[in-house]
């Protein structure tokens, strides 16, 4: 092997570990979740938003944005329904899902396995 040949391999290496690193480093950023500043909300407000029309997601649609977030979303077939219970038990955390955005990919991934 001529010494060429071991520095473009060595480099390549390099290459490849540094990318790595990049990818796994961009994904716990884009993953983990930032802090939100709540405000208080004046009773009038909340009476007036109750009284707006509001479209809610089904859970195909969650299903669709929430799971792409932070990795590809994984077939509706791929797992049986005892285990998407348990998979959205623990993505309802990781993701910060409330417990009705979760039941309803979980209903959406049972109907569609």
């Amino acid at each position: 092997m001529n010494h060429k040949s071991r520095d473009m391999k060595s480099i390549h290496k390099i290459t490849v570990t540094v990318a790595s690193i990049l990818v796994v480093l961009i994904t716990i950023v884009a993953c983990t979740s930032t802090k939100e500043v709540y405000t208080p909300v004046l009773e009038k407000e909340v009476a007036d938003s109750d009284q707006e029309f509001k479209i809610e997601k089904s859970g195909a649609q969650l299903w669709g944005e929430v799971c792409n977030r932070c990795h590809i979303a994984p077939s509706p077939s791929d797992y049986n329904d005892t285990d998407w219970e348990t998979i959205s038990l623990h993505m309802r955390v990781r993701a910060n899902l409330t417990e009705k955005e979760s039941k309803k990919i979980e209903e959406f991934l049972k109907s569609a396995n």
